[in-house]
């Protein structure tokens, strides 16, 4: 479990940085009630009957949208479906250190755009995002719930298949699926904000997706702070770094309550 002496030392570490770069996966959106990948309770060890006899790699790859559509986006329209959903207290303590002036980037695994929701605005969104869809065949943008609406306003076929109201093509997430490569946009600026990090922190991610999580070689800073449930494979120099286990919502809160007392400026 984690205490107050660590969280204290969290803060102060924020205090002598002006370049933070905030690394997040799955776990950070916890808190906000979307379920994780990989822990016990997580998406990928959920059963349902519909699913049971496909891995969920398989059901988020390129392979399931080309092949097996109709299992594709049911699965996505009813695991991945956000709206509604508000930010954590990390997200809005993260955009309030973005407008200090002292996050610089934020490196986000996930696509459920909490972030700029709480009002981040350097936002690398490496494996894309469930608020852009688009026509695969046209290359239309067809809004940001198209697909979640299709069934309401008449754009899916008969196979449950969202379409383009234009062309008829199939249109889908600008999500990054298993077998596809990631935006090169967002892993450029992201491999630079981290490249040139004062400190990192990393929170709610096993690292265990590749490429994202050989981003993490490129720091070169002085200190790396890792927020997780579970312990993750980080070198840490017990001097600069530290990893902080338990829930990332009470180091956030109490970070949040320093800003507030005036002990982090």
């Amino acid at each position: 479990m984690s205490d107050n002496t660590q969280f204290e030392t969290l803060v102060n570490y924020i205090s002598e940085s002006d370049n933070i770069v905030f690394f997040g996966g799955a776990g950070v959106s916890t808190e906000s009630g979307i379920p994780d990948f990989r822990s016990k309770d997580g998406l990928y060890n959920q059963r349902d009957v519909q699913f049971e006899k496909y891995s969920p790699e398989y059901l988020l790859s390129h392979s399931c949208l080309r092949d097996n559509p109709k299992v594709f986006f049911e699965f996505y329209r009813q695991k991945l479906d956000t709206r509604g959903i508000e930010p954590n207290v990390a997200h809005k303590v993260i955009a309030k250190l973005e407008d200090m002036g002292k996050i610089n980037g934020v490196v986000t695994q996930n696509i459920d755009g909490l972030h700029q929701l709480a009002g981040s605005k350097k936002v690398y969104e490496i494996h894309g995002t469930t608020h852009i869809n688009y026509c695969m065949d046209c290359k239309r943008d067809m809004g940001e719930y198209y697909i979640f609406d299709a069934q309401k306003d008449g754009h899916l076929d008969e196979d449950g298949i969202p379409r383009c109201d234009k062309c008829g093509g199939v249109v889908r997430p600008y999500v990054t699926l298993y077998e596809e490569g990631l935006p090169d946009d967002a892993v450029n600026a992201a491999v630079n904000a981290i490249s040139t990090a004062d400190m990192i922190i990393i929170a709610g991610t096993s690292l265990n997706v590749y490429p994202a999580a050989s981003y993490i070689r490129y720091f070169r800073g002085k200190h790396i702070v890792v927020l997780n449930r579970d312990k993750i494979g980080v070198d840490l120099n017990p001097e600069t770094d530290m990893f902080i286990q338990g829930n990332m919502g009470d180091a956030f809160r109490y970070v949040d309550e320093a800003i507030s007392a005036g002990r982090l400026s």
